[in-house]
């Protein structure tokens, strides 16, 4: 009788686990409130797609890094005063609390907990979640040597050169060039199955702050935040998620020695980057913490490894 119990029950074990297999890939095995997939398959199966995409874009990012694409940088005004356009008043505001607050000192504030550390680089996250939604901002701070933080800002705001280095874009498109420094932008992130796809249509404006003292370096930032736009309305295909980020960069300067001019041996960008992004949908928390912990440190890395290659013997851009 117990032989046959035990086989019966691994009968059943494994019929289960054939019907389960069988419909994988099915509804009811991707992101929803009646998902069947546990929160370990669900981050076994994230992991193994950004696994697969890190390794597709291995291969192609040295060579992205070679192309030469000519743009025209606009006159240092443009970035320094306030615009006249629609939005320009939330542009300020944001670059203004972003300013005030996200170049605090989050190191001793018990709310900000470390969660990676690799040589300068420091990544912090503060745990807040809404209706079971994650809503954790992130705060990481880095110190790249031998570019500026206009060159970081440049690379990182100009469209031409998204596809350079941004590896989650599945494609994106400029919905309305609002002035010289700000545009309204929609994209569409790769699906990483069993995750529901993403879209974002958010407002990106660089700015220039003058320091009002003269022993401060000037600041560069970029504020990208969500906005609505008619020509970007919300489709079933993705979950729109929202987003409030900023990059925040300043320039450190030691002089060379003697008459000798300045070269990017003697400069050194310091960098805070904030991330607010509300993604909507029902993936699971810890999922969405163990992706955010991953994936924005090695961004941040291959981004500035990209700005320090397409600047490396180049006139230095303050």
């Amino acid at each position: 009788m117990e032989k046959r119990r035990r086989i019966e029950d691994g009968y059943k074990i494994a019929l289960n686990e054939f019907k389960k297999k069988s419909h994988f890939g099915g509804p009811d095995y991707e992101e929803g409130p009646n998902s069947l997939i546990n929160e370990d398959e669900f981050f076994d199966a994230v992991e193994a797609a950004l696994d697969r995409q890190d390794k597709i874009e291995e291969q192609s990012q040295s060579e992205k890094a070679r192309i030469h694409r000519p743009t025209a940088v606009p006159s240092g005004d443009a970035y320094t005063t306030v615009g006249t356009y629609r939005f320009a008043q939330q542009v300020e505001e944001m670059v203004k609390n972003h300013m005030t607050y996200s170049l605090q000192d989050d190191g001793g504030d018990a709310n900000w907990q470390l969660v990676v550390e690799e040589g300068e680089m420091k990544v912090y996250r503060r745990e807040v979640e809404e209706n079971g939604i994650v809503l954790d901002p992130l705060k990481a701070t880095h110190v790249v040597k031998g570019v500026t933080g206009h060159e970081v800002c440049h690379y990182f705001w100009n469209v031409d050169f998204r596809n350079d280095w941004e590896t989650t874009v599945e494609n994106f498109k400029l919905v309305e060039r609002l002035s010289d420094n700000a545009v309204i932008i929609y994209q569409t992130h790769k699906r990483v199955w069993p995750a529901s796809q993403r879209d974002v249509l958010y407002l990106s404006a660089i700015r220039k702050i003058i320091s009002n003292n003269e022993n401060d370096p000037d600041t560069w930032t970029v504020c990208n935040f969500s906005v609505d736009h008619e020509n970007a309305p919300l489709t079933n295909r993705c979950v729109r998620a929202k987003i409030n980020i900023a990059l925040i960069c300043q320039t450190l300067v030691s002089p060379p020695e003697g008459d000798k001019e300045i070269s990017r041996d003697n400069i050194l960008c310091k960098i805070t980057y904030v991330a607010n992004v509300n993604p909507g949908g029902w993936a699971p928390a810890s999922v969405l913490r163990a992706v955010a912990k991953r994936e924005y440190p090695k961004f941040l890395k291959r981004f500035t490894s990209y700005v320090q290659e397409k600047t490396a013997g180049k006139p230095i851009l303050f």
